[in-house]
């Protein structure tokens, strides 16, 4: 696929969602995708997910179940929204029935799956509270771990308070530090943030704010370690381009956001097996663009799926392939979808499930 690029260093440009045609870039026409879960048994609202692989080679996908963007406890579901997971044993080509991850009081969102190089499983996500009804406060970011491959769960517990929340799986660096990307929303601000724990995720520092160069970043961070050592963090914008922004010292600083030049919602950031970052976003539908240089420079657009759920997440395949999960948001049903593809030099190559 041949493919213009877009240079970030300088770029100007910072087109609006709503300006951008619709199917930009290479549009895999009829999508061959197939379903991850289409009913959690919640009330038919299925979205956020997060794919990983496991130890013992499974695919593990987590994602919310709920019967709407927020589902406040109903007659029908009295303990609101929670978290869902199905595996795959044949590289998600198939998927099991539903499982219940956790289930709570209140309404578990955005959960995100990573298995550390020791084996455990850390599952991240916010919780909101409602009363009467109504979202009366969030209560920010929590942790959940699993030593049994997915079987049995740790009591959630609390690791960073409102303002903060995320929304992408806890990522390890090569030297063993854990990042857990965040952002928070306040009236006046929005910017992204990490949280750093040196010990596994036992205890975790002070979250780290991004500097959003005095933009409103409504951030949903991803943070991927480049092979030099740096770390480069996508942030999202509701009204311009997404932005990015680096750390030379392993997370503990971060210069002021930037723009990349091209809008952007949920970035998640995946690197290929042949070392390709791809950049995986909502807006235009769902959508991603690939790096062959370290996050210097991206191609095209490439639509994924005209859906506009999105908040994609990415595993590699044992083919070399990567499997890109993400939600339909559709109404009052939406479901999770997969598909699979080959990342190179050329393009992106879609593959028939």
């Amino acid at each position: 696929m041949a493919s213009r690029w877009i240079v970030v260093a300088g770029a100007g440009i910072l087109a609006l969602c709503s300006l951008l045609p619709e199917g930009m870039g290479a549009d895999p026409a009829a999508p061959k995708f197939v379903y991850v879960c289409q009913d959690a048994g919640a009330g038919g609202f299925q979205a956020w997910p997060d794919v990983c692989r496991l130890k013992d080679g499974r695919l593990m996908c987590a994602f919310y179940g709920g019967y709407a963007h927020g589902s406040p406890p109903s007659p029908q579901y009295p303990k609101s929204g929670g978290i869902f997971y199905c595996t795959s044993r044949d590289e998600g080509h198939s998927w099991s029935k539903v499982n219940v991850l956790y289930d709570g009081p209140d309404d578990e969102h955005d959960a995100s799956l990573v298995q550390l190089k020791d084996g455990r499983i850390i599952c991240n996500f916010f919780i909101d509270h409602y009363a009467d009804g109504k979202n009366d406060r969030s209560l920010g970011t929590w942790i959940m771990t699993s030593d049994d491959l997915g079987e049995t769960w740790s009591k959630p517990r609390q690791v960073y308070a409102s303002p903060y929340f995320t929304s992408s799986p806890i990522r390890e660096l090569s030297d063993g530090r854990l990042l857990l990307p965040l952002y928070k929303a306040t009236p006046s601000t929005a910017a992204g943030a990490v949280g750093i724990s040196d010990d596994g995720g036992t205890t975790w520092s002070k979250a780290v704010d991004i500097p959003n160069g005095g933009r409103r970043l409504d951030a949903e961070t991803d943070v991927i370690e480049l092979k030099n050592g740096t770390l480069w963090a996508a942030q999202r914008s509701e009204r311009e381009s997404m932005c990015f922004s680096t750390s030379k010292d392993r997370g503990n600083t971060w210069n002021a956001s930037k723009p990349i030049g091209f809008p952007g919602h949920s970035p998640y950031l995946h690197r290929t097996s042949d070392g390709i970052i791809i950049l995986a976003y909502r807006c235009p539908d769902t959508s991603l663009r690939y790096s062959l240089d370290e996050c210097r420079t991206w191609s095209d657009n490439v639509l994924v799926d005209k859906v506009w759920g999105a908040y994609p997440s990415m595993v590699n395949l044992k083919d070399g392939s990567v499997l890109i999960v993400y939600y339909e948001d559709g109404h009052p049903r939406s479901s999770i979808r997969a598909r699979r593809f080959h990342a190179t030099h050329g393009g992106i190559e879609w593959l028939v499930p």
